[in-house]
């Protein structure tokens, strides 16, 4: 009886022991579970995380070196002209679409190490009659601008504030008479479109200048030749402020593009200004000195 009661007393204390056993055999397989899928985790979700994060690093990579690559070809397709010079017809259109007309001659001087050098020399009317622009384009720095104002006999440096400012009260700004230096902009490309009946690719090209009137820039150019078709200016709130299309583009020396027409729209004012290009000639004989200060007082 002693036994049989033992036995029973065991069977009856071994019960919650059992339940114990159990509970803990069930926590340890749970735990082991855990183990198991943070190990799945670590060693095979983790690792395709890390590469498809590694996959968008390099992606983001390669269109910024893919926009820097459409830059500098663009710029390279244009090297060796020496200079050229033209004849333009400025047109100005108010918001309901009435005109008002100049006549204007553009030099360019191309530098070796340096920007170009530009300069505009207005003819007609005469309220403009002499009035000229001089620039001095740099790679890395700021360019340097003049204005002649022949009422005045005087001339104006544009400094970096003015930059973003009216040229003659046109919708081109003085910052946008520059050339496009590779080295003053970062760059991402922004993917491919037709261009009428061409291929084109969009780049951002973000100013690097603090006094830049502009946030950014996108240009389409096309793939054969890299010319510039279109740009859209955007204002330091990024709103779309301006557009420019090019048109018309010639070849000259077999080599060099330049567009026929330029048209400038504001977005914001409705106003327009239409550039006309005639006579364009390379490699003539021209006077470096008329590319100074002292060369500006004397154009004619």
């Amino acid at each position: 009886m002693f036994w049989k009661r033992e036995e029973k007393n065991h069977a009856i204390d071994s019960a919650p022991c059992n339940e114990w056993t159990k509970r803990e055999g069930a926590g340890i397989k749970t735990k082991v579970k855990d183990t198991a899928k943070q190990l799945f985790l670590t060693l095979i979700i983790m690792p395709s995380m890390m590469a498809l994060g590694s996959l968008q690093g390099a992606s983001a990579q390669s269109e910024v070196e893919k926009g820097m690559t459409i830059a500098q070809m663009a710029r390279d397709a244009d090297r060796g002209f020496e200079n050229f010079v033209a004849e333009m017809t400025m047109i100005l259109r108010n918001k309901q679409g009435q005109e008002n007309k100049r006549s204007l001659r553009v030099k360019v001087l191309e530098v070796k190490g340096d920007g170009n050098k530009s300069l505009f020399v207005f003819d007609n009317p005469k309220d403009v009659k002499g009035t000229a622009l001089l620039i001095h384009g740099h790679i890395t720095q700021l360019d340097d601008q003049w204005l002649y104002l022949p009422a005045l006999k005087r001339v104006k440096r544009i400094s970096s504030a003015n930059r973003s400012g009216s040229f003659v009260g046109s919708e081109f700004a003085y910052e946008d008479l520059g050339s496009l230096e590779v080295e003053k902009y970062t760059y991402k490309w922004m993917g491919d479109e037709k261009c009428g009946n061409l291929d084109c690719t969009i780049t951002e090209y973000t100013p690097t200048e603090r006094g830049s009137g502009y946030t950014r820039l996108l240009i389409w150019h096309d793939k054969d030749e890299f010319r510039i078709w279109k740009i859209e200016y955007f204002d330091r709130k990024n709103a779309l402020l301006k557009t420019l299309i090019h048109e018309g583009y010639e070849q000259y020396l077999g080599k060099y593009w330049r567009s026929k027409r330029s048209s400038m729209v504001n977005h914001i004012t409705g106003k327009s200004t239409e550039l006309l290009w005639d006579q364009i000639q390379f490699q003539t004989d021209i006077n470096e000195r008329e590319f100074t200060k002292t060369g500006l007082r004397r154009v004619r």
